[in-house]
């Protein structure tokens, strides 16, 4: 019988009880052989998980001879009976660990080489192996668990956007370069010779476009890209969820990515509490600094400089007297630090951008610090305090620019969180904290290129109270804009945005283009903003991250089937790779070779 008129009766993970005494298809891989002599057993595995293959030696020679030429990821075919399996040989591990199948025909569909690493979960081989052979990686339980967890996260998030009346429109992947942020993926037109599409870093101006056409409510789970550097969290290409809406207001799209998250997640086991915090961009800095703080642990920053002020330590009153600030955090327990310890620290912050650090240790048998003779122990006493300390704990102070103290605070705040262990796992078992945060600058002065540049992007609206400081004062303008912060990770971006072209050209004159450079970059767009454009907002949702966190992974390539290394390689692939002198001459295309 040809392997082809077999029919699969179960997966490796579905055969129960109920199925003993039956007659049984099985078809996977090999996960694992043991012949005892007398008797092979055979784990077989699936996507769904393992059943136990017995061979019994009273069996026909050619099965048994079969079952002892099969290797580890071999793919085979099992006809046979289900067994309950005696009380002292139950797998409690797996699923089906109560019953076994009695192997009567096996057939061999496809023979394997040994792989160049055990396809079982916790090894210890390097990344760039797996992502060599990550269709052998992709076979490890974790892996499969990982994207099991990301198509559940999808469907319930289309589901629920369904329900709530949004459309699901696909917008173009070769669209025009319009570089502001990161780099565009360039890709150059054959018919058009010399000129070139841009990979979308975002759908944001064809969503825009799409409640200028009247659709109010749009969703995409999309794909985009931006030539960048890379991290963990980082991917040349990655996947968001796109929305947008007509006739809302900031607090109805986060009401609404509220509901999307307790029906995405709760999709996969988890129960999210809504509705989530709401911090200003100025408080997050303040106390977390930091616009994505972590809120599953304290160690706030607070500002002591009214405790310090009037002390006769010189660096204080001078970064006062300049209009500055002295910031501090407790570290929790941290009291029993050497003074080498101490000055890793130290050293940490020098390279965050701080002039130095200040500290006191509060121990049993009293305040150690260098400035207690300027400062003074009661000083010290009150900042801990004021810091939410106690005997045991480490005050840390950083004195300069109030963001920049905050800042370097911050980065101080989660070294210390990874290293002192305060950090809970992520995950199912793992504690969720969301964070919504709110009134982000419109603009940021980029000294580089000394001009005001965009804090989001340039269609993100301001506050309508900040409006006659557009012109006049674009430091001070606050935006409509919104992020959703989850375990300190930016899980999500939006904002109400411009719907009126006179403030849409007000912004592009604040970020210096000039008409024929907004023209040349948006007039497609600022032409549409002509023909009556509701208010609308939306936010793109890091699906990617979301997924990540959901599994308890580090690193985006936990959740993504076929990722590229941090250099933007693939390692399976091979690419990027160059091309012929063909497809260049095409594409009337010369490449220079690098220097």
């Amino acid at each position: 019988m040809t392997a082809y008129l077999w029919k699969r009766t179960h997966t490796c993970g579905s055969l129960q009880v109920n199925a003993i005494g039956t007659v049984a298809v099985l078809m996977g891989w090999v996960d694992k052989v043991r012949d005892l002599g007398g008797i092979i057993f055979i784990d077989l595995r699936d996507r769904e998980g393992v059943t136990q293959v017995v061979v019994r030696p009273q069996r026909d020679g050619t099965v048994i001879n079969q079952a002892k030429r099969v290797g580890t990821e071999w793919v085979i075919a099992v006809r046979g009976k289900v067994l309950e399996r005696s009380k002292g040989t139950i797998n409690p591990n797996i699923a089906t660990g109560a019953v076994e199948l009695d192997a009567e025909t096996i057939q061999i569909l496809s023979e394997a080489k040994t792989p160049p690493f055990a396809i079982e979960d916790n090894i210890k081989v390097s990344e760039d192996l797996r992502l060599k052979y990550r269709y052998l990686d992709l076979r490890r339980k974790r892996m499969r668990q990982n994207l099991a967890t990301r198509s559940c996260l999808a469907l319930a998030a289309r589901r629920f956007l369904e329900q709530q009346g949004f459309y699901e429109i696909e917008t173009p992947f070769l669209t025009r370069s319009t570089p502001e942020g990161a780099r565009d993926y360039l890709v150059p037109s054959r018919i058009n010779k010399g000129s070139f599409y841009a990979l979308p870093q975002s759908p944001q101006l064809f969503k825009q476009l799409l409640m200028i056409s009247g659709m109010e409510r749009y969703f995409q789970v999309v794909r985009c890209f931006r030539d960048e550097d890379l991290r963990a969290d980082r991917q040349p290409e990655f996947t968001q969820i796109d929305i947008e809406m007509s006739f809302v207001d900031s607090d109805d799209v986060m009401n609404l990515v509220e509901g999307l998250f307790v029906e995405m997640l709760g999709a996969v086991g988890i129960d999210v509490e809504i509705p989530f915090p709401q911090m200003s961009y100025g408080e997050a800095i303040d106390r977390y600094g930091s616009d994505k703080p972590d809120l599953r642990f304290g160690c706030e920053i607070v500002d002591i400089s009214d405790t310090v002020k009037g002390s006769s330590y010189g660096i204080f009153e001078q970064v006062l007297e300049e209009g500055g600030a002295v910031r501090a955090i407790a570290a929790p327990g941290c009291a029993r630090y050497s003074r080498k310890e101490i000055d890793v620290i130290e050293a940490f912050v020098k390279e965050q951008g701080a002039r130095g650090l200040g500290w006191a240790r509060f121990a049993e048998e009293g305040v150690k610090s260098p400035l207690l003779k300027y400062v003074g122990e009661h000083r010290l006493k009150a900042a801990l305090s004021k810091a939410g300390g106690t005997k045991g704990d480490l005050l840390l102070i950083v004195a300069g620019a109030s963001h920049a103290a905050s800042t370097v605070l911050g980065a101080l705040r989660l070294k210390l969180a990874r290293n002192e262990g305060w950090l809970p796992e992520g995950g199912h078992q793992g504690e969720w904290r969301f964070l919504w945060v709110t009134k982000f600058p419109l603009f940021h002065y980029s000294k580089t290129e000394k001009r005001w540049t965009s804090m989001h992007h340039p269609f993100t609206a301001p506050q309508p109270e900040d409006l006659k400081c557009l012109e006049s004062d674009p430091g001070s303008v606050r935006s409509l804009a919104y992020d959703l912060v989850a375990n300190g990770s930016e899980v999500g971006g939006g904002s109400i945005r411009i719907h009126r072209q006179d403030v849409q050209e007000q912004v592009f004159k604040v970020l210096q283009f000039s008409e024929e450079e907004a023209r040349e970059k948006f007039g497609f767009f600022l032409e549409a903003l002509q023909y009556g454009t509701p208010p609308h907002g939306g936010i793109a949702l890091g699906f990617d991250r979301i997924a990540m966190l959901a599994a308890g992974g580090t690193s985006l390539r936990d959740v993504i089937a076929f990722p590229k290394t941090t250099s933007a390689f693939d390692l399976m692939t091979g690419s990027p790779s160059p091309v012929t002198r063909e497809q260049l001459g095409e594409l009337s295309i010369t490449v220079k070779k690098p220097k």
